[in-house]
């Protein structure tokens, strides 16, 4: 979610970041011959490892910073070829995967923190996403051209399948963490399909604006998916939109391999991100002061807001007394539209100039036979 407030959970906890200058102090060291950061240090993208142990970020001074949770501490700041999109770490903690704006994807080791990074693969379009398979065997990459590529992570070069479906931008990918074999994917066709991705073939697909306006054609472009987040228990999925108040819960049904829609929640104010927690429930980030993190509880097969939890009071006070290190994060409205493909049809403009000059010589003609 570039340059806006997020919510990040791991093992640690939950943590809320802004989007701009999170490491304005602290962050001067730079080594000989290295030029001067120009940027406004938004974050562009940031993720915990599996295992809760680390967490790295991106900004657009191309700077990838990694930290230790335990204690929380800055181990490296390295640069970054190209602004960065995205970013994952391996299920090992050894590498972290950035993927960039030029369509690359780099890997940086963890353990050696301050070496350089190895280009992994490429695309020919703007990269998107990143994901790998749990067990660190595939790497998937989405790009700004529909298609979401699966590749061997150990030979980048090879590919094992492609999931094509989607006609604009696929936004997000993830990887179901407890069926490894399924994939979930958004893209500015204003759709949710769900994947085997290892032979490419789409099992499923939601038109998420017939969800929200049941009038609505299939192919009408309204919004795109910023974030998908899991939770294991009872398999629920929430998607959040770019430019609309709204989150989409589904549930996955795992054996007949099909998404259920279950519920829809709508808020006054404008959803920054979202994230489930296993064992507290669904975290929503909201542009409001007096009430910036919601809390809701399944209860009864339904997701509920509740009010009095120790964590909630905790984080929403400390988010109240802090709030101009959100309060200035650049919206989400337009995070997506600058992607969408433009076309022109400049056939009908043609022939509508070469009717006019087909008339124009007909009258000169007739002009010249009858003066």
């Amino acid at each position: 979610m570039a340059g806006s407030a997020a919510l990040d959970v791991s093992q640690r906890g939950l943590v809320v970041r802004g989007g701009s200058r999170f490491l304005a102090t602290g962050t001067d060291r730079r080594e000989e011959g290295q030029t001067l950061y120009k940027g406004s240090d938004n974050i562009l993208a940031s993720t915990f490892s599996r295992s809760g142990n680390y967490f790295a970020l991106t900004d657009d001074n191309k700077r990838l910073i990694l930290f230790c949770t335990k204690p929380w501490k800055c181990l490296s700041i390295r640069t970054v070829v190209r602004r960065c999109t995205s970013l994952t770490f391996t299920a090992t903690d050894e590498k972290i995967l950035v993927a960039d704006k030029s369509g690359d994807v780099y890997s940086f080791s963890v353990l050696a923190p301050y070496q350089s990074g190895k280009l992994e693969l490429g695309h020919l379009s703007m990269l998107l996403d990143v994901a790998l398979s749990p067990d660190d065997r595939y790497i998937l990459t989405a790009d700004r051209d529909e298609k979401i590529r699966v590749s061997l992570f150990a030979a980048p070069h090879n590919i094992e399948s492609f999931c094509l479906g989607h006609t604009e931008f696929v936004s997000r990918i993830f990887v179901v963490p407890n069926h490894p074999d399924l994939l979930l994917s958004t893209s500015g066709d204003c759709t949710l399909r769900l994947w085997e991705y290892k032979i490419g073939k789409e099992l499923q697909c939601y038109h998420l604006n017939r969800l929200r306006n049941p009038e609505a054609t299939p192919c009408e472009k309204i919004f795109a998916v910023s974030r998908i987040t899991y939770c294991c228990r009872e398999n629920y999925i929430a998607i959040l939109c770019d430019c609309i108040p709204v989150i989409y819960i589904f549930q996955l049904d795992d054996i007949k391999k099909q998404l259920i829609y279950k519920q829809q929640l709508t808020f006054d104010h404008r959803v920054w991100d979202i994230a489930f927690e296993e064992m507290q429930g669904l975290w929503v980030l909201q542009e409001c002061r007096e009430m910036p993190v919601l809390l809701y509880h399944l209860e009864n097969g339904q997701w509920q807001p509740i009010s009095k939890n120790e964590m909630l009071k905790k984080i929403s006070n400390n988010l109240h007394e802090n709030w101009t290190m959100v309060e200035g994060s650049p919206g989400m409205d337009d995070s997506f539209s600058s992607l969408y493909k433009t076309t022109f049809d400049n056939m009908t403009n043609y022939l509508k100039k070469k009717e006019e000059r087909v008339q124009q010589q007909l009258e000169k003609k007739k002009r010249r036979k009858n003066p």
